[in-house]
């Protein structure tokens, strides 16, 4: 019976717990937040925005965490948990260690939440929870940092036909952040082993989702195939025909322009220039009233009659042509 009750006992502390809080507590007063730096508001409207989570370990309710410093568990003001020296290469041990103390800061994030549940942040709150979420988000990159290679190289062996490596490492990555949210380093597993099953399951999905893909649009993108600039190749082409036509009234003068009206559109458009030449040939009003002997006004009101008159001969024309 003693054994019985020793195995259920056993079994009970490796069940995954996980605990979840919707956060209730306002943002603290105006003059606790133009204490903070702009990260810390930042970081603390987003963790007052969405749920809170931790694994739950029995050892979170002692005062002290195996494998953490005291100035960590004891004193708010500490630095970061102390981290192992390769980030890339982690032992049994200290993979278990890691997860510890990123739920254990979880769990304490969890407590203030729930101390200042409908009630607005106090500044020992604040400061609080500003430093357990900070110690949170290291200790979460620490894990990932050191398991993106786990990602790369299951994606570089995947056998996903159609779809490029860099959305499959994209999709992996993906997967392995939701895992290190919820594993659980208690059950003794290597963290490899718990994330490969989701990895190889976002890669299936990322296949199934290429393949979707294909099975609509069967035809690969071609920019050349691309028809959005039709509009704008008419709209050229036109311009260049009523160039053209605008050319020939202008060579057998059928607007009827007196000899002053073709000389101020010679002069403020250059109508004479040979092909090639400076376009700065181009007159000013001013310039053309000297060259004419009359005021500037006088200039644009004549341009203006005889653009009157090409643009009359013209819509009359292409009208007829249409």
């Amino acid at each position: 019976m003693r054994k019985r009750l020793v195995n259920s006992a056993s079994r009970a502390e490796t069940v995954t717990v996980i605990r979840k809080l919707k956060p209730t507590a306002e943002m603290p007063a105006a003059g606790v937040l133009k204490r903070l730096s702009e990260d810390d508001r930042k970081l603390l409207s987003k963790r007052l925005s969405e749920p809170a989570e931790c694994v739950y370990h029995h050892t979170f309710r002692s005062s002290h965490v195996p494998g953490w410093p005291e100035d960590v568990t004891g004193n708010t003001d500490g630095g970061p948990p102390a981290m192992v020296d390769n980030p890339d290469v982690l032992s049994s041990e200290a993979e278990q260690t890691l997860f510890l103390r990123f739920n254990y800061c979880r769990n304490r994030v969890i407590r203030v939440l729930r101390q200042s549940r409908g009630r607005r942040l106090t500044a020992a709150a604040t400061r609080e929870l500003i430093h357990w979420e900070r110690l949170t988000w290291e200790t979460r990159s620490h894990i990932v940092r050191a398991n993106t290679s786990l990602v790369l190289a299951m994606a570089r062996r995947s056998r996903n036909n159609g779809v490029e490596l860099s959305e499959l490492v994209s999709e992996g990555n993906l997967a392995l952040l939701r895992c290190v949210d919820k594993f659980d380093a208690a059950r003794g597993f290597k963290f490899s082993t718990y994330a490969c099953r989701a990895i190889l399951a976002s890669f299936s999905r990322a296949g199934a989702k290429a393949a979707r893909q294909r099975a609509q649009f069967p035809t690969p993108y071609d920019p050349a195939m691309e028809r959005s600039d039709h509009l704008e190749n008419r709209r050229e082409r036109i311009e260049y025909e009523c160039v053209d036509e605008l050319k020939r009234i202008l060579f057998e003068n059928s607007a009827e322009l007196s000899t002053v009206e073709r000389r101020v559109l010679d002069a403020r458009f250059s109508l004479d220039r040979e092909p090639g030449a400076d376009t700065k040939r181009r007159k000013t009003l001013d310039q053309v009233g000297s060259l004419l002997g009359v005021s500037k006004e006088r200039v644009r009101q004549i341009q203006n009659q005889a653009m009157i008159k090409l643009r009359a001969v013209l819509e009359e024309q292409l009208l007829a042509a249409s």
